[in-house]
């Protein structure tokens, strides 16, 4: 069975817990297992879905750059058309993070996806946004599915993946309702 380094494991810990000091108003991680888990967030956003939707593309506006490999998020690009890359590109270096598969415009966006260390770990993540219109605003739910082999040690990652994707998804709703990721919401 592979075993994630301490200072990976700490790394991930950390991040888990200082993303989850303002959770979206629902968040669950579910089926827990060595072999994968599911992450599901859902947050309402004061912004119609179109609106939304164009923030999404946005990324590298509102994606945390502590969580890209170059340190940028100003590196990170997605494509909003099937077989669009969500992709990270700086001084040469490339990488992948993920791919449309499943799009439709201001209601879905379904991404291949196995984000940050997942990548090595040869685990298959499928990263769905989903939207619906709601009180004049959002209601976004973001549902994340990893799986891989019972050695892959997941359960370990779970917490920290939550963590991590809560941030993001914080993040995404600040800017669609300030013009800026780091503001705080107000009645969140």
């Amino acid at each position: 069975m592979p075993v994630l380094p301490n200072s990976l494991l700490r790394i991930l810990a950390i991040t888990a817990l200082s993303a989850g000091a303002a959770l979206p108003a629902h968040a669950e991680t579910s089926g827990v297992s060595p072999a994968g888990f599911t992450v599901t967030l859902g947050r309402d956003i004061k912004a119609p879905p179109h609106q939304v939707f164009t923030a999404l593309g946005q990324v590298g506006n509102w994606w945390n750059g502590a969580h890209t490999w170059s340190g940028k998020a100003s590196n990170l690009s997605l494509v909003l058309d099937a077989g669009g890359c969500f992709c990270e590109r700086w001084e040469g270096n490339s990488v992948m993070h993920g791919q449309v598969i499943m799009l439709k415009p201001d209601s879905l966006l379904r991404l291949q996806a196995s984000l940050g260390p997942l990548q090595a770990m040869a685990v298959n993540g499928v990263l769905t946004v989903q939207e619906q219109g709601k009180d004049g605003g959002t209601a976004l739910k973001l549902t994340y599915k990893v799986v891989g082999n019972s050695d892959s040690a997941l359960d370990q990652l779970a917490p920290a993946v939550e963590g991590v994707l809560n941030e993001q998804l914080k993040r995404l709703a600040l800017f669609v309702e300030t013009g800026r990721p780091d503001e705080p919401l107000s009645n969140h």
